[in-house]
C-alpha cells in the first residue's frame, strides 16, 4: 500500500519530546483516557532517554512498540503498546501505514513477530489486525505489584 500524500510516518527521536507528548495527549482522548495519558507525565529526561533507547519504538503519522528481547532463543518480538488514530483522521489507511512502518523496522531488526492485543468489543481494531495479521485467543491478566491491591 503507497501511502497517501496527506500524511508521513516518523519514528520517534530524542529530539522529538514535545511530539510524544502530543501523541500522549491524542492517545489520552482517542482512548478516553485522559488522566492516564496526561496526568503525571513523565520528566523530559525520562522521556528524551526512552526515546533514544534501542528498545522502544514510537512512530507517529503526521498529518503531515517496543521490543521484546526473548529469553529461550536469539529472537525479539515487537509488541504494540498502544495504537491510535484521532478520531478526525480515521479511515485513511494511517493505523496501516503504521503498523506497515513498523514491519519494515522489525525486519530490519531480524524480529520474529509483532504483536498487538485488542480490547473485546473493539470492533475497528479487531478488524484492522485481522486484516493484517494471526488471531490468538489468549487471557491477559493484570498482577498487583503489593499484595492486595488491585492493577490500573
Amino acid at each position: 500500500m503507497s501511502l497517501p500524500a496527506v500524511f508521513s510516518i516518523q519514528q520517534l527521536t530524542s529530539d522529538d519530546e514535545a511530539l510524544m507528548r502530543s501523541l500522549l495527549g491524542m492517545f489520552g482522548k482517542a482512548f478516553g483516557e485522559a488522566q492516564a495519558y496526561c496526568g503525571n507525565q513523565p520528566a523530559a529526561g525520562y522521556l528524551r532517554q526512552l526515546l533514544a533507547s534501542d528498545t522502544f519504538i514510537a512512530l507517529a503519522a503526521l498529518k503531515n512498540g517496543y521490543e521484546l528481547r526473548k529469553f529461550e532463543q536469539e529472537r525479539s518480538e515487537i509488541y504494540i503498546y498502544d495504537l491510535a488514530v484521532a478520531a478526525e483522521h480515521r479511515r485513511e489507511g494511517i493505523a496501516t501505514a503504521l503498523i506497515r512502518k513498523l514491519q519494515q523496522l522489525a525486519a530490519a531488526r531480524a524480529a520474529y513477530v509483532i504483536f498487538v492485543q485488542a480490547d473485546v468489543g473493539d470492533a475497528a481494531a479487531i478488524a484492522l489486525y485481522s486484516k493484517l495479521g494471526v488471531r490468538e485467543d489468549v487471557f491477559h491478566f493484570d498482577i498487583p505489584v503489593q499484595d492486595g491491591k488491585k492493577a490500573r
